[in-house]
């Protein structure tokens, strides 16, 4: 996989592409992540990349011109390209595996009070990473940028992600290490019994209970 990030920040991403399982997927070839300052694209003699918006207001607005000239620059047939936006879907894990599927991905960090409306049609998605704002799109893109990675073949253990909170609309099964009890704490029976079933079951409830009592909006959707 491919994915081109749009940025007016690039060195934020400095150590989220040189640390952990980022870089072990892009050292094993998995995936090629590249960051590009579209303020390079901008033909303005000074390189801005913003205005005040039409209409007034506080703020500064992204021009369309260097997005455009940057996403049309890196743009194939097998692109998909999602621009980050507070309005745009509510990205989920669901998500994240579908976009795994895809050979090249572009994604828009907006930044300033917003970006021109006719950006938008550059866009096949609009993806939000849940209801606030951030100062740009910069921590959402690696947010969304890591939940895809990791899911991609060869990245982790399939087992690592397959038993993932939100995987079948359930939240992940409590899991315990040594020692087996630590003040007062003990590890549950089951998990030390070697019953493979019993502890199946077991996981299985507690998914249910943590879900229900900590995310029952999930349990609607199943």
């Amino acid at each position: 996989m491919k994915i081109d990030i749009l940025s007016l920040f690039p060195h934020m991403f400095d150590g989220f592409l040189t640390e952990s399982i980022i870089k072990r997927a892009i050292d094993k070839k998995s995936v090629e992540i590249t960051i590009h300052n579209f303020r390079d694209y901008s033909l303005d003699p000074h390189h801005k990349v913003d205005d005040y918006a039409f209409g007034g207001g506080d703020g500064m607005v992204l021009m369309p011109q260097p997005i455009f000239d940057c996403v049309e620059a890196l743009k194939t047939e097998k692109s998909k390209v999602i621009l980050l936006t507070p309005q745009g879907k509510t990205f989920s894990q669901e998500m994240a595996y579908t976009l795994t599927k895809e050979e090249h991905l572009i994604i828009i960090c907006g930044h300033y009070e917003g970006f021109d409306e006719r950006i938008r049609t550059l866009a096949d998605i609009e993806l939000s990473i849940g209801d606030f704002v951030l100062t740009g799109g910069e921590l959402a893109s690696m947010v969304i940028t890591d939940a895809i990675v990791r899911l991609l073949d060869g990245v982790i253990k399939s087992g690592s992600h397959e038993n993932d909170s939100f995987n079948n609309n359930l939240l992940d099964y409590p899991v315990y290490t040594k020692p087996v009890d630590f003040k007062g704490m003990r590890v549950p029976d089951v998990l030390l019994s070697g019953h493979h079933e019993n502890i199946k079951n077991w996981r299985y409830q507690e998914q249910l209970k943590r879900t229900k009592e900590r995310r029952p909006d999930l349990l609607e959707k199943r």
